[in-house]
């Protein structure tokens, strides 16, 4: 017998508070979960299904896919293309965007979504997650362009994300707060846990891939350094460093007790004539958007996230984001 508000009736409920609200968005907020219930389902059972292991392929940032990303990627399609909630989708696994079949009604919404986020993690069973944004179509719904798909940030509908760790977790924004809800396996639904999470203004604790020390720019090396110095150096408490190369178990544990999760850019990246490593649709929009509702931060260095404009659909940029106080430090640091 579970206890608290199920995710069907907190969407349902927030629908009623939105004035002239067709049902459309919720419909397609359902699928979205739906969609991650399976995945979830997938993660789990990994080895026991032959789902571990390489796919023998690369996607179009050229990195190598895993069963579960491709897998992952073709129930996201076919849990969200049927229902005539979406003018097209785009996807960190796919070259173009996805036009909706012909055979199916098109709806006024854009879908982008990282399928299967910290995918590197799966065959040794650290947790994973998807990403997920919402924008609306803003020309015609039936023959939607890639430079449909290119709108800032700040102009998303929803975002979200679901962790497959321990426990499965949904976490949603609708543009106001961050709510976080439990897959509860018994009855296959997701119960509100985490009500209005926020991120802790001040921290002790950071995240960042220190084997690349010897590349990061004067900023970001100053940051840590003055982390690394302790009690006896310029910030005057201890720090905790954390890496665990999966982006939503690095954003989770933020809002769950505050802290910093940075991937700047640096010059080994610039040799290679990248701006930097997460993708602004699939990634650093959408959990800009879940930090700031939570009450944080989010910045390439000098800029905020969700200002940006995008120039394409599988663009790189720098990510930094968390404690708001930690962040206004990195970006003084930046523009001095």
């Amino acid at each position: 017998m579970h206890h608290g508000t199920t995710i069907t009736q907190f969407i349902s409920e927030e629908q009623r508070h939105a004035p002239g609200a067709t049902g459309e968005f919720t419909a397609l907020l359902h699928d979205i979960v739906t969609a991650c219930k399976m995945i979830s389902n997938q993660v789990n059972h990994g080895a026991l299904i032959g789902a571990l292991g390489s796919a023998g392929s690369e996607n179009i940032q050229g990195e190598t896919q895993k069963k579960l990303d491709i897998l992952s990627n073709e129930l996201f399609i076919q849990s969200n293309e049927w229902a005539g909630h979406l003018a097209a989708m785009a996807s960190e696994e796919m070259d173009d965007i996805y036009h909706i079949p012909a055979q199916y009604p098109h709806g006024k919404y854009l879908l982008t979504f990282d399928p299967l986020d910290g995918s590197s993690n799966i065959d040794v069973n650290v947790s994973v997650g998807t990403i997920f944004s919402i924008l609306r179509c803003p020309g015609g719904n039936e023959k939607p362009t890639m430079r449909d798909f290119l709108q800032a940030g700040a102009q998303q509908v929803a975002a979200g994300y679901a962790l497959y760790g321990p426990s499965t977790m949904m976490v949603l924004t609708m543009g106001h707060g961050v709510n976080g809800f439990t897959l509860d396996q018994n009855i296959g639904e997701f119960i509100l846990t985490h009500p209005q999470m926020t991120i802790p203004n001040e921290t002790q604790e950071f995240a960042i891939n220190a084997s690349n020390m010897r590349f990061w720019d004067a900023p970001v090396k100053r940051y840590v350094d003055e982390c690394l110095a302790g009690a006896e150096g310029p910030r005057g408490k201890d720090f905790n460093m954390r890496w665990i190369a999966s982006m939503v178990a690095e954003v989770h544990r933020i809002l769950t007790r505050g802290g910093v999760f940075l991937y700047p850019t640096d010059a080994k990246m610039r040799a290679k004539g990248l701006d930097g490593k997460l993708r602004l649709l699939y990634e650093a929009n959408p959990m800009a958007f879940i930090v700031e509702q939570a009450g944080g931060g989010a910045i390439t260095g000098p800029e905020r996230i969700m200002d940006l404009q995008p120039s394409n659909l599988h663009q790189r940029v720098p990510v930094m984001l968390g404690s708001r106080s930690e962040i206004e430090r990195l970006q003084n640091y930046h523009r001095a």
